[in-house]
């Protein structure tokens, strides 16, 4: 047997190079790596790259998460307040500056008053009051209503809601709109739908 061979016919290793063949190697190696585009500086360039975005991924879902327990509120004016006094409104009119504040419109007439809410009854847009032509007309679908909230022109298919009203411990009117009344079901002859006076 020769010393190149091991018992079973298996080889043995190859006797180590000397040093001046293996560090004529060693930078071919190197050279052959970064080729490949595997330096350990690049290694480590894109593991801090990937490190970086996960981490923000990370940070932005936790934000999200926070933001999540906090919902949004939706500020809108109270649905009871009081508009003044009996006094402070003229026979006749429609009294249009609750309409901006507060979504109504306060409309006197000789036997009291009524509050109308000022949203049309076809898709929920604002109509705006016309003294000239002494009717509330909706800018959006060209809907009608007379100074008493019937609908006689447009789209719109039933009259405009009243809102709750009455008197005040203190003598001013209290409009109150989360109670409305309609009148195709016969609920403007409820009482707090009309304030006599």
């Amino acid at each position: 047997m020769t010393a190149a061979s091991a018992p079973g016919g298996v080889q043995a290793a190859a006797a180590p190079r000397s040093n001046a063949a293996t560090g004529a190697a060693a930078p071919a190696a190197a050279k052959t790596a970064e080729a490949d585009g595997v330096s350990r500086r690049g290694f480590l360039k894109w593991t801090t790259v990937g490190w970086v975005a996960f981490s923000a991924a990370c940070t932005s879902g936790l934000v999200a998460s926070t933001r999540f327990l906090f919902p949004n509120v939706l500020f809108e004016p109270p649905q009871s307040f009081k508009v003044g006094f009996p006094s402070e409104y003229t026979v006749g009119e429609v009294d249009t500056r609750w309409k901006d504040a507060y979504g109504v419109w306060i409309v006197r007439n000789s036997d009291g008053f009524y509050a109308l809410i000022a949203v049309c009854t076809h898709l929920g847009c604002s109509p705006n009051w016309l003294a000239a032509e002494n009717k509330f007309k909706c800018p959006c679908h060209g809907s009608g209503f007379y100074k008493t909230g019937v609908n006689f022109e447009g789209p719109a298919p039933r009259p405009l809601e009243r809102a709750r009203i009455v008197l005040s411990d203190d003598g001013q009117i209290l409009v109150d709109k989360s109670v409305k009344f309609q009148a195709e079901k016969g609920e403007w002859t409820k009482e707090e739908s009309f304030l006599k006076v």
